[in-house]
């Protein structure tokens, strides 16, 4: 049995976040637990969803 890998994504371009979930939603060992466009909601959500991966935007409006 596979146990997922929880990935969150943090990009302030909506068409990037997207395509990269349309990616990793095909993948049946990934899910994706969140989305971010800023810096400060990237931090909020890793400290409350514990992702294994973050897919990280290095340049975040509010907080990179």
């Amino acid at each position: 049995m596979l146990v997922p890998i929880r990935v969150l994504l943090a990009d302030d371009h909506p068409a990037l976040r997207f395509g990269l979930r349309v990616l990793l939603d095909r993948a049946p060992d990934i899910t994706v637990v969140g989305e971010a466009d800023q810096g400060d909601a990237a931090l909020a959500l890793i400290a409350d969803l514990h992702p294994d991966v973050v897919v990280l935007d290095c340049q975040l409006p509010l907080q990179d």
